[in-house]
Formats: C-alpha cells, sequence, structure tokens
C-alpha cells in the first residue's frame, strides 16, 4: 500500500542521510555527473532527500527535472527502450 504524502513525510522527518564522500559528488545524488546531466534515480541519497522534501518516491521524469528538452527525450528514449517507466 502506497503512503500519502503527508505518511511519508511524517516518517522521514527526523531522518538524515549522510552527505557524498566525494566533493566533486551532486549534493542530491551523491554522484558525480555533469550539472546538465539527470540525478541518479537510483541512488539511495536522491531517493530519500526526494522523498523527504516531497512526500513521495521519485520518478526519472523528477531526476530529469532541471534538464534541457533534448536531454529529456534521450533519456525517456534509453528507459523506454529498456521497458522502464519514465514517469
Amino acid at each position: 500500500m502506497a503512503e500519502s504524502e503527508p505518511e511519508l513525510k511524517a516518517k522521514l522527518k527526523d531522518w538524515q542521510i549522510l552527505p557524498p564522500m566525494n566533493p566533486l559528488a551532486c549534493k542530491e545524488c551523491a554522484t558525480v555527473h555533469a550539472p546538465e546531466a539527470p540525478h541518479n534515480m537510483e541512488s539511495l541519497n536522491y531517493k530519500y532527500n526526494f522523498a523527504k522534501a516531497n512526500g513521495r518516491w521519485p520518478t526519472w521524469a523528477d531526476a530529469c527535472s532541471h534538464c534541457s528538452e533534448e536531454i529529456k527525450q534521450l533519456v525517456k528514449g534509453l528507459l523506454s527502450d529498456k521497458g522502464i517507466d519514465y514517469a
């Protein structure tokens, strides 16, 4: 059963994950990537930080939200080829 936004936020309210050890790593997903690249949606850092802030688990669309339309379309195509849902 999926938790509601308030339930998930309440569960994660006091939860904290350690920041990335690598100073070059993205502060959101703890992965080294170019600023224009998507966040690593598979990263536990990204999943839990996103859920704590938004009250739901992230999607690839969330991980790509800061990307250009060109990159979003590229990621959508790559995920689609593997049978993975973007949204």
